[in-house]
């Protein structure tokens, strides 16, 4: 009797818990941010295959040319992705790229420091003015969008007021041989990596070499390797630490995040201060590129960079984005800008076809998520 009691009892089903579901896998797939900009960039390489692809756009050097200029946006894009996930925005970054160009040119032109001393105080400089972004924003309860159009307005006049009053013109040039004379600060920021194993590779015939026997590709620009650094750190933290969770908390509900113990306060001063790290990046590689600092260099790049971010999945009202999303929709602005150009089509089209993007990109990520919301 006892023994047909535990068959019984062993054969009796388990009961389930309602709160537990399987959920499909096309469910997962709506629910990642990053799904409308891997989609975008996939159709972008399409259609550039068909329009462009005999045209030495897929060619290594053609790779470069667009790759950089995604790196350069990227890096903008994964520090105004956590801070507009955390539901807030900083448009001052554009004007602090050509600040920090200024700021990184003048002293050892003009005022005779080390180079590796101008740049650092630039980094100082520029995130300190990412902490007061924050600090007012926080302090004040603005919104994030005026405070930081106003330092907007302020950093691009301090940056021409600087470049007049010293090089009595917008350009501060002849900054190149400065990073040639410092070996720390050039390995950092300037030229490119990997230069001996390109070589080998044109010397084997693997890639195409000039008549003097050099590769067409030297070497990764530097700008492409600290891009993949800042996403591959961002990417991790968003997704497998605290202050991560934290960056969601925060966007999705500021109250409810610090009734809860979130310290709501220093993760949005943290981001502001990330953006301007960013902004500030972008300014020494430019100026390590080209040589030379100018008053206007960064213009409009803040709004560039907020829609690499929304055609990555992340939302405006924040609580919900990707940093790898974001890297996509910099692709996306890398490959379109330099495609253009190794098609017929007219480049004055480059920015209606980056605004049709961000239109479709903004409808594409309302439907998803309305559809990822009706299956709940």
């Amino acid at each position: 009797m006892i023994q047909r009691q535990r068959a019984n009892a062993q054969e009796a089903p388990k009961p389930t818990d309602e709160r537990v579901r399987k959920i499909s896998p096309w469910r997962v797939l709506l629910d990642r941010p990053e799904l409308g900009s891997i989609a975008g960039t996939i159709l972008v390489f399409v259609f550039f295959a068909f329009t462009a692809g005999d045209s030495g756009m897929f060619a290594l050097d053609g790779v470069i040319n667009w790759a950089k200029v995604a790196a350069y946006l990227g890096i903008l894009a994964v520090g105004a992705c956590l801070l507009m996930i955390a539901g807030e925005f900083d448009l001052s970054i554009g004007s602090m790229i050509g600040f920090a160009g200024v700021v990184v040119a003048i002293p050892p032109m003009y005022l005779g420091w080390p180079l590796w001393a101008s740049v650092i105080a630039a980094f100082v400089v520029c995130m300190a003015l990412g902490a007061l972004n924050g600090y007012l924003v926080i302090r004040t309860k603005l919104p994030s969008f005026i405070v930081t159009l106003a330092f907007m307005f302020i950093l691009r006049g301090l940056t021409l007021v600087l470049s007049t009053t010293f090089a009595n013109s917008t350009i501060v040039s002849g900054v190149g041989s400065k990073f040639d004379e410092a070996p720390f600060v050039h390995a950092l920021f300037s030229g490119t990596t990997l230069h001996g194993f390109f070589a080998f590779l044109s010397a084997h015939g693997v890639i195409e070499s000039f008549p003097n026997g050099e590769p067409v590709v030297g070497g990764i620009p530097k700008v492409l390797l600290w891009w993949i650094a800042l996403a591959v750190v961002a990417g991790f933290v968003l997704a497998r630490t605290r202050f991560g969770n934290w960056i969601y908390t925060v966007g999705g509900d500021a109250n409810a995040a610090k009734n809860v113990g979130v310290p709501v306060r220093r993760v949005k001063i943290s981001l502001f201060v990330l953006t301007a790290f960013c902004a500030c990046l972008f300014g020494v590689l430019q100026v390590a590129e080209f040589g030379s600092a100018a008053s206007d260099r960064g213009l409009q790049k803040e709004f560039e960079a907020i829609i690499a971010v929304v055609i990555g999945g992340t939302l405006l009202t924040g609580g919900f984005g990707s940093v790898i999303g974001a890297c996509f929709g910099a692709i996306i602005f890398g490959v379109v800008q330099i495609g253009i150009s190794y098609t017929n089509i007219d480049s004055d089209w480059y920015r209606v076809f980056l605004g049709g993007m961000l239109l479709v990109a903004v409808l594409f990520n309302h439907y998803i998520r309305s559809r990822a919301a009706s299956t709940k």
